[in-house]
């Protein structure tokens, strides 16, 4: 199974409208699943900021580990993460977009790690090509330009969902006709996002979401 940029442009129809979203925090509820695995070693999540580096402390003092410690522990919870919770509504509006839209899954994942997210997409009945698009850079690679070049295949209205104010810049800047969509996996984390960035819309959930894409089909 491949993972890669080309594989996906090959599922791509020209003509066909386009969709292409991020997977954890919008597909799958990743931060709620983190508190959680968390919890079991002993650490918390307080977040203040979009952000996680500061933000996991230890339980018995409260004490923030160092941020190469934080790196350590991401790789690890997510180097075989495949028992997530899909965000309510995710699989429902993907499933209704994909009768009219190429769908396509763009996570900065490695491959190895995209494996374990295939295992939890079919779990959840999400069937639809993901591009591992972390070949080096981590878990903020620039999506730009696989955005880019998929909507280029598809020659037709294309939207690219994402929770990281970053990645919806990086397709801004790459591809500037693709409609950005942001998407949370959920009130909380929205709210302390904010909307202090560029984004077509700002959906408050996927039903939201789904509907802009509709429209603007």
């Amino acid at each position: 199974m491949t993972f890669d940029l080309a594989s996906a442009l090959a599922t791509v129809v020209p003509g066909r409208p386009l969709v292409v979203s991020d997977a954890d925090g919008v597909l799958l509820a990743f931060t709620g699943g983190l508190e959680r695995w968390l919890q079991e070693r002993g650490l918390c999540l307080e977040l203040t900021s979009y952000r996680l580096e500061g933000a996991i402390k230890r339980l018995d003092d409260k004490s923030a580990i160092l941020q190469i410690e934080t790196m350590a522990l991401l790789e690890e919870y997510r180097a075989e993460l495949d028992c997530l919770e899909a965000v309510e509504g995710a699989v429902e509006s993907l499933a209704e977009l994909s009768e009219v839209a190429n769908i396509v899954v763009l996570s900065n994942v490695n491959p190895r790690q995209a494996l374990a997210r295939m295992r939890n997409f079919a779990a959840l009945g999400i069937a639809y090509p993901l591009i591992a698009n972390d070949l080096g850079s981590g878990y903020l690679a620039d999506k730009g330009h696989a955005v880019k070049a998929l909507a280029a295949k598809a020659k037709a209205p294309a939207f690219f969902i994402d929770d990281i104010p970053s990645n919806l810049a990086a397709v801004a800047a790459a591809a500037p006709h693709v409609k950005l969509v942001h998407v949370v996996e959920s009130e909380a984390l929205r709210l302390l996002l904010g909307q202090n960035f560029h984004a077509h819309i700002h959906a408050k959930n996927w039903a939201e979401a789904k509907n802009f894409i509709l429209t603007n089909l």
